[in-house]
């Protein structure tokens, strides 16, 4: 016989013919969760959201302790991803169903789905987080989105083959990467229309703006160089030699370093934005695209062949892990802030 005893098990055991012997076992109970805001509350993190196109989802990486939590259904063949200043929301480009899924950071699951133009690549939020940005290839246009109603408020005819776009600090410009004509449209965002035409390098696939809003950063495909942009005059001013097929750029917070993928190099070249030189070369595996955290000492890389996330320390620049995620990892946006 037995009976529970302070979630222990007493059971009397008879020995022999007349003798009874108690035992006690002990069983183990199932730790409470911790309290919200409580002293076991690991509270909020720095998560880095990452666009699996082959599997059409969305991976969540907990930046401190690079494992993944969560995996999040999206559209087909989703791209890049941007995320709201306040990082409660990541909008996604769904590139083979013309659509753009929008994910609830706190709860990691797609609140909107909104019907853009044809092949959504490119995508950029607003500093004040109201609007949206997408490039969408085959219509050579940009889609805008107001974000409090997650619907489509104008439409901009840019260049040929639109692939990135980039919002300047002060949200007054918009920068456009037309890799079908080699050229930057420049937007002014207050009256939706593209004010002046940049030639740069062969196939720009991305533009990055520098945190004080100068200079724009625009990484050529088929030529293997950046350039470099002054954004008063809208000229270029530098160009720079990297590796093969530069992808993505990712400028550090303090703006002086600048982080471009070579997707057929297997390397990420690392720029001096001082000089515009190149001061050190990190070897990868196929890098399509690099976000950096908010504080800047670390880099994240999506690696499309392999089907993971690099991790990059800034000060050595050096590779310190390697995340799995999901098939064909393309885009990837960490939040601003921890949420």
């Amino acid at each position: 016989m037995s009976k529970c005893q302070n979630d222990n098990q007493v059971i009397r055991i008879r020995c022999g013919c007349t003798n009874l012997r108690t035992v006690t076992v002990h069983r183990p109970i199932s730790p409470e969760p911790p309290e919200p805001g409580g002293p076991d509350d690991p509270g909020p993190s720095i998560f880095a959201y990452v666009t699996n196109a082959a599997d059409n989802t969305v991976s969540v990486i907990d930046t401190s302790t690079n494992a993944v939590v969560a995996t999040i259904p999206v559209g087909a063949s989703p791209n890049d991803i941007a995320m709201t200043p306040n990082g409660t929301r990541a909008y996604v480009t769904n590139q083979n169903d013309n659509t753009v899924s929008v994910i609830d950071t706190s709860t990691n699951t797609v609140v909107a789905t909104i019907p853009v133009g044809a092949q959504p690549f490119g995508v950029a939020v607003s500093p004040d987080g109201t609007r949206t940005y997408v490039a969408n290839i085959a219509d050579n246009n940009i889609s805008v989105i107001d974000t409090s109603t997650n619907a489509v408020i104008a439409t901009i005819p840019v260049g040929l083959g639109p692939f990135g776009v980039a919002v300047s600090p002060d949200g007054t410009r918009a920068y456009v990467t037309n890799a079908n004509d080699h050229t930057v449209s420049v937007i002014d965002t207050s009256t939706n229309a593209v004010i002046t035409t940049i030639p740069v390098g062969f196939a720009p696939y991305s533009a990055t703006i520098t945190p004080d809003g100068t200079r724009a950063y625009v990484a050529n495909a088929n030529d293997n160089t950046v350039s470099v942009i002054d954004t008063s005059t809208n000229t270029v001013i530098a160009t720079i030699s990297v590796g093969n097929m530069p992808d993505r750029i990712a400028i550090t917070p303090d703006g002086t370093r600048a982080y471009v993928g070579n997707v057929l190099s297997n390397t990420i070249s690392v720029i001096d934005t001082s000089t515009n030189t190149v001061i050190a070369t990190i070897p990868v595996a196929s890098p399509h695209d690099i976000d950096l955290t908010p504080d800047g000492t670390h880099a994240y890389v999506t690696n499309t062949t392999t089907n993971t996330v690099s991790v990059l320390n800034t000060a050595t620049n050096t590779v310190i892990t390697t995340i799995p995620v999901g098939n064909a990892p393309h885009g990837i946006a960490i939040t601003p802030v921890a949420i």
